[in-house]
């Protein structure tokens, strides 16, 4: 049974996760999820213990437990398919544009003789 555990500690290593686990059953594999951009730690992992009761056992003796200084969640991990979805930030990726009506109004500044800041009344 694959388990999420969140609110782990940066300093938290799969070393020590697997050895907190293996207190209540066979783990047969941890995950810490890291940032791609830093390759630090983001603050949660997955460990998979061998069958559901240990599962369930882990669950129950360690969700909300202190764990390097921090009460971690241990819980059923779910797939992908089944979290809700991300947030979508808008757009298709564009963050540009704007540059056709800058290009346009600055030819027609100059144009007319540039913006006004210039001139000189005497």
């Amino acid at each position: 049974m694959k388990l999420y555990v969140g609110n782990l500690s940066f300093k938290t290593t799969e070393q020590a996760l697997e050895e907190l686990f293996a207190t209540v059953g066979t783990v047969t594999d941890t995950h810490l999820v890291m940032d791609r951009m830093t390759q630090r730690p983001r603050g949660f992992g997955f460990v998979t213990m061998s069958s559901e009761e240990e599962g369930q056992k882990a669950i129950e003796s360690l969700n909300g437990k202190t764990f390097d200084g921090r009460p971690i969640s241990v819980s059923v991990a779910r797939p992908k398919e089944d979290r809700p979805p991300r947030r979508d930030f808008g757009g298709e990726g564009g963050g540009g544009g704007g540059f056709r009506e800058h290009r346009d109004r600055d030819r027609d500044r100059d144009r007319r003789g540039g913006g006004g800041y210039d001139r000189r009344r005497n």
